[in-house]
């Protein structure tokens, strides 16, 4: 019992941690002890051993375990004083944050704030403190540390302490936060009542204005303060609001809510009084507005009518259209003025009644004024209507009298146009003279309605209008003019198409004729290359001429077309067209032809070199994987190789099993071709031999690739990871240890650079860091054949060193910064000195300038001078502050910073320098100023005295001089100022100032006095010299102008008598100017006092002047009178010659007697005959002028009269002649135009009938639906011509009818040809109607065509589906085929009854409605219903198919899952048996009928796969009902193997259970004995010493005990 002893001391004095094995081995010490003290066996020694070096081993790892618990001892110490120091630091901060002293204003509520955030800010800075105690405990519970629990507590302690900390500090700052907003909006109240008591006096006021503008102005500040008591009232009620909030809150209450309600309730009573004031002050002014306003509005009312009275009176109401319009307009500008302002009399009459209606004060002269203003609105609605009805008739006359000259001036214009002989020289010109008459046709007709309706226009005027006789006469000549202008424009409008036509043809054949040319030369000299690339162009080439082929085909046509259209009109060029048009259409068929046979050519030698080419692309992909797979075998143990070789091995897999339909694909094309072309046949094959060769050895390469790769160990990949980042590292370590310092500013830069690099790289290699770090913790546990302990020996060296390496790098990187800043500082400092150096040198030697521009450079230069200072200030502040820097951080530089930091301040003497040189140039140019004034008025003095040109131009040059002298004024003014400015300024430069300025004063004084003596005697003498010259010039021209008088004949013809008139006008006009001016110079004269030599002079001139030009006026005169009647004679002699010139030049062309034999004729001559008839009619009052003249001159009695006379009656005899054989010319060809106009017409129809007659019994009906679709539009486009052409053939038959009315001499023949065309036109409608029946039908059959094809198409897919052999590989995938073809049959079935109910409904229709084609229509409707039901009972067979298939399977799936269950059933078993050992009888019985409950479910299971089985033997033969059987058998199988197992586990449980109870039977007897024997040895005490004794060691336990026979053994213990 010693040893168990002491254990227990062990437990007592050592922690649990290292009692635990200690126990554990002297317990095993205690137990061999007990069985060598009861049984000593044959192998003790062995035994013996083997405890002793467990022991041993027991021994070691307490030592190791005891110097771990001491290292556990002191961090347990560490944590407990940091505890310490944190809890109690946390009670501190809690006590101080419970305390709510927050002030009860708002600045000590804001102090408190700002305590508080330094409160959070010394909380928020010790959370590391508290996480660092965290880290301690948890560290502590990692090692496992025997005292952990109050470790733990602690921590929690301090964490629950922590939590409660931050937990307060929120809620404080909550609290503290809710008290600075109240106290916010307690303040913002204050203020509000401050502003609202300062808004009670303006509203209190009793001033509402006494005039309109005053009210509008009281009124406009009034609602300046309603705005601001709006405003204000938003924010009361938001301060109110946000107020009232504090009062609802839970808990914490910042104010009592009672103070609050009351303040709320004092500032909103105060907003409420305010608003009540501010409302009855606007009513009070509203009110006074309305007074005012209405005496205004009725005030401008009464002005506006008195104005448009006046001006209503005084208007005129026209004289010609312009005037009447701007008058209309303006009388329209008035009547809306005038309505707009009745409505607002109306708006200020029914005020001022409802403002007498409240008896206001001053509403006493309101009704006196609307009164006056009703009265005045009633004469101006008089005065106005009266004024418009006279502008309205005024308005209608001249309106309908311009319109009528512009519709005579367009008609004249068109007129004009429509008789042009120029029918355009190509097609261009000719199709836009077509236009442009098209254009003109549609003018003219839109114009039809205007002339009919000018009689009636004329018969609406107002009767002072309408009897003009003008008008009527204007009113004739359009409506004859506007026929003449129709019919010309009809025979131009078809002499227009028939010169389109030609040139339009002729310019389409030498377009195809030129394509062509081009195309058969390209096709002739074309050789089909035998490369691919070139193939391809030429194949590009022949697209491109297919479409261009199109284009030309569709235009040849078209030529054809014209063409025909020409021959049939008889055309004068029919025979040249025809054979134009035959020698296109055989150029075209060659080109064709040419065509073809290229396209087959090159059609097949590009399906060889296509097939070429992808053999050469395969061979040499096949090649490519052969030769990657060959160049990446597997040589190596690497993993990454082995890697990348798996994955190329998987995508070359794939990559084969595209390839492999491929060549397929390409086999069969290779012997097509070969059968195809036989001389080419060994290359095509060939080809695919070669491929057929690499393709095998690709297979070949990649077995063996596959049958040489193994998988690389991880390990192998970790090891030269580590290896590789261990030597990264030493490298870097050794870099980052570099001592070298920089020499200069550039090495500090390249090695802080540099540094900065190896930190990047640094960061790379962290990533691969952390993988190695994971990677070594995912291998340990997995490795067992590792060395762990060098594994992590490394480990632990490579943390040390990536860690030393970071310490290092931040070392290395501060004396680099170090370094660096210090350079950077001894380059600021020389910098600084140099430049301080420069400007003490450059100030020092400074010399004042003495010229306003050298001091203007010389300050230019010094504030460039400064500019550079100040540049060079912060360099120079920089430096300093650099150097003061490195002083205060203790730099290793600063002692060298302090000897460099000496520099010079020379801004102050810059400054100065520069005050000098500003100062100076403002006297310089003072100085500058005033002797430039000097100098001036010494050069004007010398000009004044001046006396050598002659009086006139000294007295000019003195007036620019006194003129000068007044301009410079200002000058000598500004030269004062300034000098009065420069002496205040400056007081040292007073004198110089002074002196200057006197003398430029006296010098000015002396300057004006001489100027003003000296002008009035230049003034004098110039005015005499003046006049004098003038009298002596205008006797010159007199004396001229006398001899040019006398020089002027008659003349002795037109051309000499207008020059001589034009002469003798000008003398004139020169006379009168002459006479004005002397008049002038009389006037100068008298108003100049002239001594008297001079006035004597200037008299004498004047009377010789005066006399001269009284002796030229009358001879002017008579010479004007002689030169104007022989101008007359001579011009009407002249007038008289040319008029008969004129009427003999037209005598002939109006006496032809010729009407034509065409219609082209008879138009052509028309037009000149109207054309003569219009010039008949303009030369008329120009006849009649002359006429008139020459009458009036015959009365004359001169000698010149009988040469006029005769003249005159000639022209009389002729003028008549030439009107009356117009007029019977004009007759004869109306007649005769009738006529050929109808012909033309007729004819015009029944070409056009016979050529549409020809179209619609062309027998085409269209290869295929498009085809016959664009053929039947094209019909319906006809046939929609046709209809439109009856009315061409109904006006024809009008026209048949007025010639007959006629009765014209050829009547019959127009009735033939009308009944002719009548014939052509019913005969062409029912072609056409024949023709669209047809087209109708073809195009029906070609629909039915393609719904039928479509249908069987779609039949032979579906059916492609339903015949489908596949049934599936197991049991989920035939259930997958049978949901599928569920779901196709469904969609099949749906979607084929309706298309197949279409196709026979239209097939119905079509035989019903007796297509000629309905035999070969019902063939094809019982083709495609016999399809249909071929497909149905294909579905049918494929769903039978799919469901035997599943019934099997699914026998096959129920076998498997029945032997799984049954082989589950088996491994239960030996559990059921093993519980034998450790369960009761009860528990064993439970056991064995739960399985034997679950092993009878799979009897019914067993008993339907019998009988599903026995159903399958009956429809399956050969290897399936083979399988069938065999399932079927292992099933059975394994079901008798179950049974017999679960009866042989029912015996073993049945026995286990009989020795159970066998058991517990001798257990329950063995206790009743003992039971017994207590009973009896207590039950009496003994009579004697022997039966004392015996009862004593009974109940002490020395009794030796002796086991009953049948009960359990007894432990020795």
């Amino acid at each position: 019992m010693e040893p168990c002893r002491g254990v227990r001391g062990f437990k007592q004095i050592h922690p649990p941690a290292v009692s635990a094995p200690l126990v554990s081995c002297t317990r095993l010490v205690c137990i061999h002890w007990d069985f060598g003290a009861w049984e000593r066996a044959p192998h003790c020694p062995q035994a013996w051993t083997r405890l002793e070096k467990v022991e041993h081993e027991q021994e070691v790892s307490l030592h190791n375990e005891l110097i771990r618990q001491e290292k556990l001892e002191l961090l347990a110490q560490r944590f407990d004083h940091k505890a310490g120091m944190r809890e109690a630091w946390l009670g501190e901060n809690q006590r101080l944050v419970a305390q709510d002293n927050f002030g009860y204003d708002l600045p000590a509520v804001e102090a408190a704030m700002k305590k508080h955030e330094a409160i959070e800010a010394d909380v928020s800075s010790y959370e590391e403190r508290i996480q660092v105690v965290v880290e301690l405990a948890l560290a502590l519970e990692a090692e496992g540390y025997y005292d952990v629990r109050r470790v733990s507590a602690q921590k929690g302690s301090i964490l629950r302490q922590w939590g409660l900390l931050t937990e307060l500090v929120a809620a404080r700052r909550a609290r503290l936060e809710q008290s600075l907003a109240l106290q916010t909006i307690f303040q913002e109240m204050v203020y509000m009542i401050d502003w609202m008591e300062e808004m009670q006096a303006p509203l209190l006021s009793r001033e509402v204005g006494k005039h309109l503008l005053e009210v509008e102005d009281l009124l406009q500040k009034h609602a300046l303060l309603e705005a601001d008591v709006a405003a204000q009232n938003e924010r009361v009620q938001a301060l109110n609001q946000a107020a009232l909030k504090f009062c609802e809150l839970e808990g914490y209450q910042p104010c009592d809510p009672q103070i609050i309600c009351n303040r709320v309730t004092h500032v909103q009573t105060c907003l409420e009084e305010l608003c009540q004031r501010a409302a009855q002050r606007r009513m009070e002014l509203e009110a006074s507005r309305q007074l005012w306003a209405c005496f205004q509005e009725l005030e401008e009312a009464e002005a506006w009518v008195r104005e448009k009275e006046q001006i209503l009176a005084s208007k005129p109401c026209g004289k010609d259209l312009s005037s009447v319009l701007q008058l209309s307009g303006q009388h329209k500008l008035m009547l809306g003025e005038l309505g707009g302002r009745r409505a607002l009399l109306h708006q200020a009459v029914k005020k001022g009644e409802q403002l007498l209606a409240t008896q206001r004060p001053g509403v006493a002269q309101l009704q006196e004024k609307l009164r006056e203003v009703r009265q005045h609105w009633k004469k101006l609605e008089e005065v106005t209507g009266t004024h418009q009805q006279k502008l309205q008739e005024a308005l209608s006359f001249y309106q309908f009298s311009a319109e009528t000259d512009d519709l005579l001036a367009w008609l004249q214009d068109t007129y004009r146009l429509a008789s042009s002989d120029d029918f355009g020289h190509d097609e261009y010109s000719s199709q836009a003279l077509l236009r442009k008459h098209a254009a003109m046709a549609q003018e003219l007709e839109r114009h039809r309605a205007p002339v009919l309706a000018l009689r009636a226009q004329l018969a609406r005027l107002a009767p002072q209008h309408h009897q003009v006789l003008d008008m009527q006469i204007r009113i004739v000549e359009v409506e004859q003019l506007y026929g003449e202008v129709a019919e010309v424009a009809v025979l131009r409008h078809q002499w227009l198409q028939d010169a389109l036509a030609v040139y339009r043809m002729f310019g389409e054949v030498r377009a195809c004729e030129g394509w062509l040319d081009e195309k058969e030369q390209w096709l002739s000299g074309m050789h089909v290359p035998q490369e691919l690339e070139d193939v391809e162009v030429v194949q590009h080439r022949f697209e491109s001429l297919d479409q261009e082929m199109n284009s030309v085909m569709g235009r040849i046509l078209d030529v054809n077309e014209t063409v025909q259209q020409l021959v049939e009109g008889d055309h004068p060029s029919a025979s040249e067209v025809q054979s134009c048009r035959d020698h296109l259409n055989g150029r075209w068929n060659r080109v064709v032809e040419l065509v073809e046979q290229r396209k087959e050519h090159l059609s097949s030698v590009l399906r060889i070199q296509n097939y070429l080419l992808e053999c050469t692309e395969i061979k040499a992909q096949i090649r490519e994987k052969r030769r990657a797979v060959e160049s990446s075998q597997y040589s190596s143990g690497d993993l990454g190789g082995v890697l990348a070789l798996q994955r190329k091995l998987s995508a070359m897999e794939a990559v084969l099993v595209v390839l492999e339909p491929r060549l397929l694909e390409l086999q069969q094309e290779g012997e097509a071709l070969a059968t195809a072309h036989p001389a080419q046949a060994l290359t095509i094959l060939l080809h695919f031999e070669e491929i057929s060769e690499e393709w095998e050895a690709l297979k070949r390469t990649l077995q063996g690739c596959e049958d040489s790769l193994s998988v690389a160990s991880q390990l192998q990949q970790f090891i030269q990871d580590l290896d590789n980042f261990l030597t990264w590292l030493v490298k870097t370590q050794a870099a980052v240890a570099s001592e070298e310092l920089p020499s200069n500013l550039a090495g500090a830069e390249r090695l802080l650079s540099q540094h900065a690099a190896l930190k990047e790289e640094i960061d790379r290699y962290e990533e691969d860091y952390t993988k190695i770090q994971a990677a070594s913790d995912l291998l340990a546990p997995e490795e067992a054949d590792v060395p762990c302990l060098s594994l992590q020996q490394w480990l632990q060296k490579l943390d040390v060193g990536w860690t030393k390496l970071l310490q290092m790098w931040e070392s290395r990187r501060e004396a680099l910064v170090q370094a660096h800043i210090f350079h950077l500082f001894l380059r600021d400092v020389q910098q600084a000195e140099t430049c301080l150096y420069n400007q003490a040198s450059t100030l020092a030697h400074a010399e004042l300038p003495t010229t306003v521009e050298a001091a203007e450079k010389a300050i230019r230069k010094h504030r460039d001078f400064i500019t550079t200072m100040e540049l060079s200030v912060p360099k120079t502040t920089l430096a300093l502050q650099a150097g003061e820097s490195l002083v205060r951080q203790g730099s290793p530089y600063s002692e060298r910073a302090q000897e460099e930091m000496a520099a010079h301040r020379n801004f102050q003497l810059a400054q100065e320098r520069m005050q000098q040189l500003n100062d100076h140039l403002d006297l310089q140019r003072f100085l500058q100023n005033c002797h430039e004034l000097a100098g001036w008025m010494g050069e004007k003095r010398l000009m004044a005295g001046d006396q050598a040109a002659k009086p006139h131009a000294r007295w000019l040059r003195h007036q620019a001089l006194r003129a000068e002298l007044a301009q410079n004024r200002e000058w000598l003014d500004k030269i004062e100022q300034e000098g009065q400015q420069l002496m205040e300024e400056k007081p040292e430069l007073a004198g110089s100032v002074k002196k200057q300025l006197e003398e430029i004063r006296q010098c000015w004084v002396e300057l004006e006095g001489t100027s003003q003596a000296r002008a009035q005697q230049l003034f004098e003498a110039s005015k005499a010299e003046q006049l004098v010259q003038s009298y002596a010039d205008l006797d010159k021209r007199l004396v001229n102008m006398e001899g040019q008088l006398q020089a002027v004949d008659a003349g002795a013809s037109l051309a000499t008598v207008n020059n001589q008139l034009k002469k003798l006008q000008t003398m004139e006009s020169q006379m009168e100017e002459w006479y004005k001016e002397a008049g002038q110079l009389q006037a100068q004269l008298a108003s100049l006092p002239l001594e008297p030599a001079s006035k004597e002079a200037v008299d004498e001139k004047q009377t010789a002047v005066g006399t001269r030009i009284v002796r030229l006026i009358e001879p002017l005169k008579e010479r004007r009178r002689i030169l104007l009647a022989s101008k007359e004679m001579h011009q009407v002699c002249h007038d008289l010659e040319d008029e008969i010139s004129w009427v003999q030049d037209r005598l002939p062309l109006a006496t032809l007697r010729d009407p034509g034999s065409n219609l082209q004729a008879v138009q052509h001559f028309i037009k000149k005959n109207q054309n003569l008839r219009r010039e008949l009619q303009v030369h008329q009052p120009r006849v009649a002028e002359v006429l008139e003249r020459a009458g009036a001159l015959t009365s004359m009695k001169i000698p010149e009269v009988a040469g006029v006379q005769l003249l005159l009656e000639k022209l009389r005899e002729l003028w008549g002649a030439l009107q009356e054989q117009t007029e019977q010319r004009q007759h004869l060809l109306d007649a005769t135009y009738q006529v050929e106009q109808y012909y033309f017409d007729v004819g015009e129809v029944e070409a056009w009938l016979s050529e549409q007659e020809l179209l619609l019994m062309n027998e085409e009906k269209g290869k295929d639906e498009q085809s016959t679709l664009q053929l039947l539009k094209k019909h319906l486009l006809l046939e929609q011509s046709i209809e439109n052409y009856e009315e061409t053939v109904a006006q024809l038959s009008r026209q048949c009818r007025a010639l007959l009315e006629l009765g014209h001499p050829d009547s019959e023949q127009i009735s033939r040809r009308q009944s002719q065309a009548d014939r052509l036109y019913v005969s062409l409608k029912d072609l056409a109607e024949e023709r669209k029946a047809g087209l109708e039908q073809q195009y029906w059959l070609y629909q039915l065509s393609r719904e039928v094809d479509d249908l069987e198409h779609w039949i032979a897919e579906k059916e492609v589906v339903a015949g489908s052999p596949e049934l599936g590989q197991d049991f989920e995938h035939v259930t997958l085929l049978q949901e599928k073809f569920t779901a196709f049959a469904s969609e099949t079935g749906s979607v084929g009854n309706d298309r197949l109910a279409a196709v026979n409904q239209m097939v119905d229709e079509l035989i019903d409605c007796g297509h000629v084609d309905a035999a070969t229509i019902a063939e094809w409707k019982d083709g495609v219903n016999e399809a249909w039901a071929d497909l149905l009972e294909l579905m049918e067979t494929r769903a039978q198919m799919l469901a035997a298939s599943h019934e099997l399977h699914k026998f096959f799936s129920d076998c498997k899952d029945l032997l799984a269950q049954i082989e589950e059933k088996k491994q239960r078993l030996p559990e059921v048996a093993a519980r034998e050992s450790r369960s009761s009888a009860g528990a064993l019985q439970r056991v064995l009928s739960s399985f034997e409950h679950d092993v009878q479910v799979l009897v019914s299971q067993v008993r339907q796969l019998q009988e599903g089985a026995a159903q399958l033997r009956t429809v399956y033969a050969g290897e399936n009902a083979d399988a069938i059987a065999t399932q079927e058998q292992d099933v059975l199988r394994a079901w008798k193997e179950l049974l017999g197992s679960c009866e042989a586990c029912r015996l073993q449980i049945t026995t286990t259970t009989d020795k159970m109870r066998f058991t517990n039977m001798v257990r329950d007897l063995v206790s009743w004995m003992d039971d017994v024997i207590c009973q009896i040895g207590t039950g009496e005490k003994p009579r004697y010493r022997g039966h004392r004794g015996l009862a004593l060691g009974a109940s002490d336990g020395s009794v030796p005990w002796w086991p009953m026979p049948g009960s359990p053994p007894r432990s020795p213990c």
